[in-house]
């Protein structure tokens, strides 16, 4: 049987061209987010098939990549169903393990807890741009801080973040799943009718108020409800002051206070960002983790088309494996749409030093090859980066390949004598 030379679907290989950006990106993050005082932590790749299950994960929950059991635990002929089958799953985020993590050594980590996760996840999604089956996820959480300095703070660091990668003109969406749940409330709809309201909220985008109108009535939602619910959203169109505009409509439905803490995060960041990017209230904004229990935000770049990122508070998840409720909030960079992005901007890594390439042609004496070694060791002490390599016969094509690689400088070395 010939063996397949090309990467499952949904999965790829990484050239070094672009394993060169995602290490510099990575170390950027890693530093940015450092100087924040978030410390890094590393969770298992494989979860529980319970804790995956646990009614957290929204629509993803449906795209686990489940695993067998093992050793005598499988007794496939035995097997009456899944369950005597699976009890593992490959991670489809990195929520889920990282709260699994805090509820197992929340002894033995600060409070608050300030969390930065960078590691592989895997969702049996429908392949597309930007959109893989396994791919990098980049988290920061902060685990027991209540007030809204924690929002203040992910999204300072994240936007900062993309500040120093280059990224300028993005807009921060920002809204409440509290206000859309007072929204829904004002004006009549029950509770265990939010979920399929927001669903449909969500294509506002798309299909503008009029066809988010259709859809609630075609649904079946009373007119008077949809009516009610579709003024308000037309209001706040027309508002100069959308934030106040809901506000008093929704006197005596949302406590105060939330939108207080609401406004104080966009002052709070208003007053501290540069102006590279802007900070939205959307009231349309959903997000769609059933998790989430108050502020959401995600990160609109125009030049993609699509979210890269977001998050949001998650105060009713800890309690999922404690018992016991914790604060909890959080904020991810889509990491594979950068690197797409960065990727088709032609984005190069800066460096301190040169790049430069060591030819030797090929039975270079032992003594030769020595003060070779020794002078790239040299160089590299000097901060350049130095490539080792014995000279191919096509010396035009191996250079031009190294050039693509960012190359700027090339030595030959021949038996005869040492040419620099």
């Amino acid at each position: 049987m010939t063996l397949s030379k090309k990467p499952v679907t949904g999965m790829k290989d990484i050239l070094p061209e672009e394993m060169e950006i995602r290490d510099y990106v990575i170390g950027v993050i890693k530093e940015t987010y450092g100087n924040f005082g978030f410390t890094s932590i590393e969770t298992p790749c494989v979860e529980s098939l319970a804790n995956l299950n646990c009614k957290a994960g929204g629509e993803n929950e449906k795209l686990i990549f489940k695993i067998l059991k093992r050793g005598e635990k499988l007794r496939l002929q035995e097997a009456q169903g899944e369950d005597d089958l699976v009890d593992g799953g490959l991670r489809y985020d990195l929520t889920v393990p990282l709260v699994r993590y805090y509820s197992n050594h929340a002894n033995e980590l600060p409070a608050p807890f300030k969390a930065l996760q960078i590691g592989n996840v895997w969702r049996a999604d429908r392949p597309q741009r930007g959109r893989y089956r396994q791919f990098m996820q980049c988290d920061i959480d902060i685990l027991g801080e209540a007030g809204n300095l924690a929002e203040i703070e992910l999204i300072l660091a994240t936007t900062t973040t993309l500040g120093r990668l280059g990224f300028k003109n993005f807009n921060i969406r920002i809204n409440d799943r509290q206000i859309l749940k007072a929204m829904a409330a004002y004006s009549g709809f029950v509770e265990e009718d939010y979920d399929q309201i927001f669903i449909i909220l969500d294509k506002m985008d798309k299909i503008g108020i009029d066809g988010v109108e259709a859809e609630l009535l075609e649904a079946g939602h009373a007119k008077e409800n949809v009516s009610s619910y579709m003024e308000l959203y037309r209001g706040l169109e027309k508002a100069d002051h959308p934030i106040a505009y809901i506000a008093e409509k929704l006197e005596g439905v949302l406590p105060a206070e939330t939108m207080e803490n609401f406004q104080e995060i966009i002052d709070s960041v208003e007053a501290t960002k540069g102006d590279f990017f802007k900070l939205v209230f959307d009231p349309t904004l959903v997000r769609g983790m059933s998790y989430y229990t108050g502020t959401i935000f995600e990160i609109d770049m125009p030049e993609f088309g699509a979210s890269c990122g977001g998050g949001g508070r998650y105060d009713k998840m800890v309690g999922k494996f404690t018992g016991h409720d914790l604060p909890a909030c959080g904020f991810s960079i889509g990491f594979e749409r950068i690197i797409l992005l960065l990727l088709e901007n032609g984005f190069q890594v800066p460096k301190a030093g040169k790049k430069i390439a060591y030819l030797m042609e090929k039975g270079l004496p032992s003594d030769q090859l020595c003060e070779v070694m020794a002078q790239a060791q040299r160089e590299r002490e000097a901060g350049n980066q130095i490539l080792v390599a014995r000279m191919n016969k096509n010396k035009k094509f191996q250079k031009e390949q190294l050039t693509a690689q960012g190359y700027e400088d090339f030595k030959e070395f021949y038996r005869e004598e040492l040419k620099r």
